[in-house]
């Protein structure tokens, strides 16, 4: 029997990566998250609420993780506003402080473990600070700019030194899921947008202010990439890029995201959804009411991912600096080549979060309480 401890459960990649494993035979799945993580019904997993700020939390819980043969270690730290962020030493020194908390007494007693999962991103290339080289590859050196994953990789890189377990580290592209009030997740933001428009009147307007080409990955995609990696010599010490293995721009597949949530796609002004959904906290309210969907305020839906829309949608100055891309090629040499087409990507996810009662039904059918 495996054991895999998912590091990060109630985040986006890590909801989803606690879903896949579990519906996998001979695994035993233990999510380790403040809050537990909201998952398809029937998932059968053990729950460790755990903040990782908390160092003689993480001592008293890595203490009963003995058995651990596997860790997807998927935490991230934030702070308010999101981009910001991303430049300042303590948002980059907090993230390796809850990676250190945790994984240092966890190595000490997991005697039987293979295997550790590190996520990173594009930001490893600097797509926050400048325009990647098209497409980005792993093997080039490392981008000279401070970022939180060069400090965890090489905590991760210096731990392994002599032991018998060994780690692979993945670069996702714009990552799409079902968490709701996570830091990146598009797919509730877009769902609440869609849910305003419907309830005012207003024109489905594509947010974006300018046509980038970028590239998404489906949390599932990356949850079927960690069990792969868990096993397969070929992904030791590795890193990887993973997307879905196709391009988009949002003019191109608004019709698709339209049709899903029940509207007609529009192209008019552009939208910043870091101001518009909060004017409209109000609506959302009715919306949650009209619709008689669980009861999650706006704040608890978007988390800080209606700033992150703003920066994908290259609205204003929060706009991407140039294509993002990268090459997955690597990745699929290696023996992993799954791929997910984008446009039935978001009919799943927008689909999935009404089934949870989360979004509104697009034909509304308010018949049914999804209340919980």
């Amino acid at each position: 029997m495996n054991t895999v401890l998912i590091v990060g459960a109630s985040g986006v990649i890590g909801a989803a990566a606690v879903e896949h494993f579990a519906s996998l035979p001979g695994w035993k799945v233990i999510g380790l998250s403040r809050r537990r993580p909201d998952v398809a019904e029937g998932t059968v997993f053990d729950h460790v609420a755990v903040d990782l700020n908390d160092a003689e939390g993480c001592r008293a819980a890595a203490a009963g993780f003995g058995g651990l043969t596997h860790v997807v270690y998927a935490a991230l730290f934030e702070k308010p506003g999101l981009m910001p962020g991303w430049y300042e030493q303590d948002q980059m020194q907090t993230n390796l402080a809850m990676m250190r908390n945790l994984m240092q007494p966890l190595l000490a007693v997991a005697q039987g473990l293979r295997h550790v999962s590190v996520l990173q991103g594009t930001k490893a290339y600097g797509a926050h600070v400048h325009p990647l080289a098209v497409p980005a590859r792993e093997n080039r050196p490392r981008d000279p700019h401070d970022n939180f994953y060069w400090l965890q990789e090489d905590f991760i890189r210096g731990e392994q030194v002599g032991k018998p377990w060994t780690f692979t580290i993945w670069r996702p592209q714009v990552v799409f899921g079902a968490a709701h009030g996570v830091a990146m997740n598009l797919i509730p933001v877009i769902g609440a947008y869609a849910a305003i428009c419907r309830e005012l009147g207003l024109p489905f307007n594509c947010p974006a202010e300018q046509e980038n080409i970028i590239e998404a990955v489906d949390t599932d995609l990356i949850a079927k990439a960690f069990a792969w990696a868990a096993e397969a010599p070929a992904a030791r010490g590795e890193t990887f890029n993973i997307t879905n293995g196709d391009v988009m721009v949002w003019r191109n597949v608004w019709p698709t995201i339209a049709k899903a949530v029940g509207l007609d796609p529009a192209y008019g002004d552009a939208v910043s959804l870091s101001q518009f959904l909060p004017a409209h906290a109000e609506v959302w309210d009715r919306v949650v009411e009209n619709n008689n969907l669980r009861r999650v305020s706006m704040t608890e839906l978007v988390g800080e991912s209606h700033h992150y829309a703003d920066l994908i949608f290259s609205w204003g100055a929060k706009s991407l600096p140039g294509p993002m891309l990268v090459s997955t090629t690597k990745l699929r040499q290696a023996g992993f080549g799954d791929c997910m087409d984008t446009e039935v990507m978001f009919e799943k996810w927008l689909g999935r979060l009404v089934e949870r009662g989360v979004l509104p039904r697009p034909n509304h059918d308010n018949n049914e309480d999804h209340r919980s």
